[in-house]
């Protein structure tokens, strides 16, 4: 048994059993990933993938402990390197950031221009997904740090502390008759259409939910995962917008207006994620105490123990 096996196993459940995009992912031959695995089944005499031919088509019961000890030990290798790093090139590595396009795009930017003056030799990259996959790529280790809504702190091998909370807002073309059609309500945003976030994004089943809860059904004729996306089709007059207060800037959105929504939602809130088990290098915990102050080195301990 070695460590390259253990790799290819792990990387062939990350691609969905597939044989050949792990040996593309692992820069090898499709050949030599198939003899590796068939060698270490051979070697604990049982079978860790149940097969149709020579095609992978499912995780037997003793392969799944195995899949996950292996997950489990390469982690704990990339913790000693980590460690390893600390002592011998403390201000050198790679950062990665598991986010969805709002955080990316609305809270991210000023801590990450901050912390690339600081850290000109770490090598900074943001991977951009759903809350679910943001927190898949956290506990996985695919990503040191994940940003995201409420969804992400439901993982429990993640430790998910709060960064802020925010509200939405109504965006509509000047002269829509809504603007001037106060109070906002519930029924009149139903009444018009409705342009917003994907549900799987930024508290979306949170907004389906009140309004199902006042016997409701949004008129909700796009869905996007960017907020500048649902934007760009309100200015085309197709339906008024949903999104976060915080995508909303007067000054660059000059043909749009903002009605306030927070009194119609409860507010959400936007998590930090950081897996457990990880060994997190210093430039780690001042990022985050870059992007949310009250979250320093201490206080991420404290939550940990």
């Amino acid at each position: 048994m070695n460590l390259i096996q253990l790799r290819y196993i792990r990387e062939i459940v990350r691609q969905g059993l597939s044989v050949s995009n792990a040996s593309d992912a692992l820069h090898t031959s499709q050949s030599g990933v198939s003899r590796q695995i068939q060698l270490l089944e051979e070697e604990l005499k049982l079978l860790i993938f149940q097969r149709n031919g020579k095609r992978l088509i499912g995780i037997t019961e003793p392969g799944k402990i195995i899949v996950n000890l292996a997950e489990r030990v390469l982690r704990e290798l990339e913790n000693i390197k980590r460690v390893g790093e600390e002592f011998t090139q403390k201000a050198k590595g790679t950062l990665t950031i598991a986010t969805t396009h709002t955080q990316a795009r609305y809270f991210l930017p000023i801590a990450v221009k901050q912390f690339m003056h600081d850290y000109p030799d770490v090598v900074l990259t943001i991977h951009q997904g759903n809350p679910m996959q943001v927190a898949e790529q956290v506990a996985s280790g695919e990503a040191d740090i994940g940003v995201a809504t409420e969804s992400i702190s439901s993982y429990e091998n993640l430790l998910c502390l709060p960064c802020y909370q925010w509200n939405r807002c109504i965006i509509a073309p000047e002269g829509h008759p809504l603007l001037d059609d106060a109070p906002l309500t519930l029924e009149k945003i139903a009444s018009y259409p409705l342009i917003t976030y994907d549900f799987a994004f930024t508290g979306g089943s949170l907004v389906k939910r009140v309004f199902n809860q006042a016997g409701l059904e949004p008129n909700v004729v796009l869905t996007a995962i960017d907020a500048d996306v649902i934007k760009t089709y309100v200015n085309l007059g197709l339906g008024i917008g949903l999104l976060a207060v915080m995508a909303y800037n007067p000054e660059r959105d000059i043909n749009l207006r903002m009605l306030d929504a927070s009194h119609l939602f409860p507010a959400s809130t936007t998590y930090l994620g950081l897996r457990r088990d990880a060994f997190l290098r210093d430039y780690v915990y001042d990022f985050i105490s870059i992007l949310v102050p009250s979250l320093n080195r201490k206080a991420i301990l404290a939550a940990l123990k």
